[in-house]
């Protein structure tokens, strides 16, 4: 009995210590495989970002590659495209500042389309009916303005015309009809439409401002027979409104100003391109056709 107890706890102790060796032997090896697979995956992963960072900055490399390209490019694509061409812009609600410089890209003294910005006018929205009413020659009842939308549109198809034409009327309702002027209304040649409506706009309000911008675009439309008409957004905008341009019949949209193909774009649009152009889904393409460059002498020297 004796001998058995001493040889079953010899052989626990046995057991114990061999358990106790094991233990410490996988945990070692363990963290010795936790420390390799560390260090392979940061070496992977560190790798891994290399890669990244050499990509994007070849990325950016051909990007600013492509920028310089279409920034040189843009002046010989256009270069007198609009010469002495009479240009228009109506802002309707306002006139966000950048669009303003990426218009005059185009349009402005220093572009090389030939442009002469004739004409800014920034709309008031929502209208003021009452002054509105006041300001036509012969009046026009307020009552009548602020509760029939379809004599408001009568009344905007005339200020319409007045933005491109000119004349008298023009005179009477710029006040009323314009939160800013700037240049000489009068022998538009094109209309550029920015649209900044406000958004706080109440439901009477809405409707008001909805029938001043469709009366105001067909005026303008059917001005002197018909100019081009384009409606213009930046590719970053929020909100899109090349859906509301095309549903006011312009001539043309360009959803990209902001960029140089935006502004080929508009140029084209300009000189009488018709068409959905820029880089959104509501585009139906890039570029209007861009015209072939005239020809040049052969003389006997080049034969």
């Amino acid at each position: 009995m004796g001998y058995s107890a001493r040889y079953h706890a010899a052989s626990l102790a046995a057991v114990f210590l061999a358990l106790a060796i094991g233990i410490l032997i996988g945990v070692g090896l363990g963290n010795k495989v936790y420390k390799g697979a560390r260090n392979d995956l940061e070496q992977s992963l560190k790798s891994d970002l290399a890669g990244s960072r050499t990509r994007a900055d070849d990325l950016q490399s051909q990007l600013n590659r492509e920028r310089n390209f279409s920034a040189q490019i843009y002046p010989a694509l256009v270069s007198n495209l609009l010469h002495v061409e009479r240009i228009a812009v109506v802002a309707l609600g306002a006139m966000p500042g950048d669009m303003k410089g990426d218009i005059e890209s185009v349009v402005g003294a220093d572009s090389p389309t030939g442009a002469q910005l004739s004409e800014v006018a920034v709309v008031n929205e929502p209208p003021d009916l009452r002054a509105l009413a006041g300001a036509v020659p012969g009046g026009t009842p307020a009552r009548k303005v602020a509760r029939d939308a379809g004599a408001l549109s009568a009344l905007a198809r005339r200020a319409g015309r007045s933005l491109v034409t000119g004349g008298p009327l023009f005179d009477h309702l710029h006040d009323a009809l314009l939160a800013d002027v700037s240049g000489r209304a009068g022998g538009i040649d094109a209309v550029i439409v920015v649209r900044a409506r406000p958004s706080d706009l109440s439901s009477g309000q809405s409707n008001a401002t909805d029938s001043l911008e469709g009366g105001l675009l067909d005026g303008i439309e059917g001005a002197a027979g018909g100019v081009p008409v384009v409606g213009v957004e930046r590719s970053d905008s929020d909100g899109s409104q090349i859906g509301f341009y095309g549903s006011a019949g312009l001539t043309a949209t360009v959803d990209s100003i902001d960029l140089d193909s935006g502004r080929v774009a508009l140029a084209y649009a300009l000189a009488g391109a018709e068409g959905d152009y820029g880089i959104k889904a509501s585009a139906d393409r890039l570029l209007p056709a861009l015209r072939r460059p005239p020809a040049l002498p052969i003389g006997p020297t080049f034969r």
